[in-house]
């Protein structure tokens, strides 16, 4: 875990998330599904004017009406409770009534017209023989409100089918205006500035548009009990304005880094003019060499403080300018280049960068191998060692001002690349070895798969032990954010590999004769024909590696450092 004392930005507490529940109530139509959603009021507290679906707060009598409501066999207390929370609200802000009698039958007009919407629900339900009919209430989606929030609610998203024959009318105090609208009409709506809608409920649209009909949205929800998603987002600055993100989009784990407690105040722009603040013994400076192969650019890290010097990882390309920003970001106190590996965007600024400092630090990493392309070609001053550890300390050491760089040994990608963890902070600088948002490329004879593959084994097993908390790719933002991010995205890339060595398989069984370029259209036909060209380059290491599994060419080359 990263020292609350390397956080950039004072913590402070978020507020605490009330318990709710609201509840999309779902038709089929000839366009395909709507829902029915409302405007709230102009003066409510949260989300004023902001078309919602009907919910509310979770009161002590739901929990206290179970016994009045119909339950499925697996529905938890806990979703017991939320779904009767939503069948109340339902009740009160739009006069649906979501209950049935005794026979069966679900509750009508004439049910509705008997009861007061002022008063408690579940008392006249029973007094009036309907059972509020929970079991046809699943769980959608889990939300937690945005930790920037002053308000915040921790509130299940149900859904269940709208009854028939049943029409609602709003309170007119708390929900106005209730309308059935397709999630792309009401998408679509919002971004022309005629509907407004917050975050989760645009996601929660987005994520119904997957869905042909309401009975494939239930099965969905009923096949596993449980929310089909969970997030509490986070928001940065992008263009000057306030952008949020969930888990599994790319900015959200360096926000969870940066401002961990959910303040706005950390600009997710990429540029290359002024290095970007991520804790107060870590920055990153992008090389300006944007592309298709580099995403926004090398990112350059400088690690340590005043007291400690910085050692600067992946110098990047050898342009002037960056060089000198990197020099500058370092007050000139250089005290280590370290390269994760000798490509041409990583390691060529690694020479100048050195000149520009005295006195000059030592260039380390591995020296790049025989096997490596010509531009790649790289001498360390001094070669790292498997398990090597580099420490910045002050004159006078306390926890605060050393920062240990251990190294790893990850070939893969290329043969003399290595990753660092920074041990005081739990970070890994992955290098290429790991990226945010896409792939590493393996580029034989450089580049091997099976070396990759146990490398990621061994970057899963550093983690573990030194409990990693955060990924920093040599392109992209930072990846981790909530508990076990940083192995579950090490467990996917090696699942992705796998997976797309079983398509080249497949390939090269069904076609034994065909070229690598007849594979290529096979094992890679869901990716853009204008990244062949590169996919060929993993495809010819995938093929490599089946080979020699197979047993028709040489073993490849062993893995690690001693």
């Amino acid at each position: 875990m990263v020292r609350p004392t390397q956080f950039l930005h004072a913590q402070r507490e978020p507020a605490s998330a009330r318990p709710a529940a609201t509840v999309l109530l779902l038709r089929d139509s000839p366009a395909g599904i709507e829902v029915l959603m409302t405007r709230r009021s102009l003066n409510a507290s949260f989300a004023p004017g902001a078309y919602v679906f009907p919910g509310g707060a979770v009161d002590a009598s739901d929990a206290a009406s179970h016994t009045l409501a119909k339950r499925r066999n697996l529905q938890s207390d806990l979703h017991l409770t939320q779904a009767i929370a939503a069948i109340r609200e339902c009740f009160e802000e739009l006069g649906i009534l979501l209950a049935r009698r005794t026979d069966g039958t679900h509750a009508d007009d004439q049910d509705i017209a008997a009861l007061n919407r002022g008063a408690p629900l579940a008392a006249q339900c029973a007094a009036r023989g309907l059972v509020m009919a929970a079991d046809e209430v699943f769980v959608l989606a889990h939300w937690i409100t945005d930790r920037d929030l002053p308000r915040r609610f921790d509130v299940p998203f149900l859904v269940a089918r709208m009854p028939q024959g049943q029409v609602p009318v709003a309170d007119e105090s708390e929900q106005f205006e209730p309308v059935w609208i397709r999630p792309a009409d009401a998408l679509a709506r919002h971004r022309e500035g005629a509907f407004f809608i917050i975050f989760p409920t645009i996601r929660t649209l987005q994520r119904l548009l997957d869905y042909a009909t309401v009975e494939k949205v239930l099965q969905a929800c009923a096949a596993t009990e449980q929310p089909l998603w969970t997030s509490c987002p986070r928001a940065g600055l992008l263009a000057g304005r306030e952008a949020r993100y969930m888990e599994h989009e790319l900015p959200y784990g360096e926000l969870a880094m940066v401002c961990p407690d959910g303040q706005i105040l950390h600009t997710l722009d990429w540029q290359s003019e002024q290095p970007v603040p991520l804790l107060k013994n870590l920055l990153r400076l992008t090389a300006p060499n944007p592309g298709v192969m580099t995403g926004p650019g090398t990112n350059s890290y400088v690690v340590g403080d005043p007291a400690t010097g910085y050692v600067v990882i992946d110098p990047g390309p050898a342009d002037p300018e960056h060089l000198g920003k990197l020099w500058r970001a370092a007050g000139g106190d250089i005290r280590m280049i370290v390269c994760t590996h000798s490509h041409p965007d990583h390691s060529p600024g690694a020479a100048p960068l050195q000149a520009l400092c005295h006195p000059k630090p030592a260039i380390l990493g591995l020296p790049s191998a025989p096997t490596a392309r010509s531009h790649s070609a790289f001498t360390p001053d001094r070669t790292l060692s498997h398990g090597e550890r580099i420490i910045l300390e002050a004159a006078h050491t306390d926890d605060n001002s050393m920062h240990t760089l251990q190294v790893i040994h990850t070939p893969g990608h290329a043969a003399n690349h290595v990753c660092l963890m920074l041990l005081e902070d739990g970070l890994l600088f992955s290098g290429d070895h790991i990226l945010s948002g896409s792939t590493s490329v393996i580029d034989p004879p450089d580049g091997d798969m099976t070396d990759y593959l146990e490398s990621l084994d061994r970057l899963s097993a550093a983690c573990t032990e030194h409990e990693i908390g955060f990924i920093l790719p040599a392109h992209g933002h930072v990846i981790g954010g909530f508990d076990g991010e940083a192995m579950g995205a090490i467990s996917r890339l090696r699942t992705h590999r796998l997976q797309r060595e079983a398509r080249v398989l497949h390939a090269m069984e069904s076609h034994p004769e065909g070229t690598l370029d007849d594979w290529l259209g096979l094992a890679y036909d869901d990716v853009p024909p204008r990244m062949w060209p590169v996919a060929k380059r993993s495809l010819m290491a995938h093929v490599a590696r089946i080979e020699y599994c197979t047993g028709s060419i040489q073993a490849p080359r062993s893995g690690v450092l001693d």
